[in-house]
């Protein structure tokens, strides 16, 4: 018995294939996929999120955390030039580096964060 299996050849005709249609909305096991635009998402745009940028991290004891004073240098986790850690709402989504615009600190992305879930 042969593994192999021989698939038909079918015609545009047969799957029913315009080439002057708009592409059709691709589907899914759970059903058909929407397609939407960036206006489609206007209804969110008002919602507060919290991004933090996270130059470095440290630990130390309370007793030590006391201690600090205004001027203290504190040692961080990461060296000069490392990427910044960039987390929205407490999860990590970007990296990026520190720049200066107009005197004040930006953080610029040079990598976006694809979560597997």
């Amino acid at each position: 018995m042969s593994d192999e299996y021989t698939l038909p050849q079918l015609s545009d005709e047969d799957i029913g294939f315009d080439a002057d249609a708009p592409a059709p909305a691709l589907s899914t096991r759970d059903g058909p996929v929407i397609q939407r635009s960036a206006a489609d998402l206007e209804q969110i745009f008002d919602v507060p999120v919290s991004v933090s940028a996270v130059l470095g991290r440290a630990r130390m004891p309370v007793g030590d955390l006391l201690k600090i004073a205004p001027g203290a240098v504190l040692e961080l986790d990461r060296k000069v030039g490392e990427a910044v850690d960039i987390f929205v709402n407490n999860r990590l989504v970007a990296r990026g580096e520190v720049v200066l615009v107009d005197e004040r600190l930006g953080i610029t992305m040079t990598e976006i964060i694809k979560n597997e879930h």
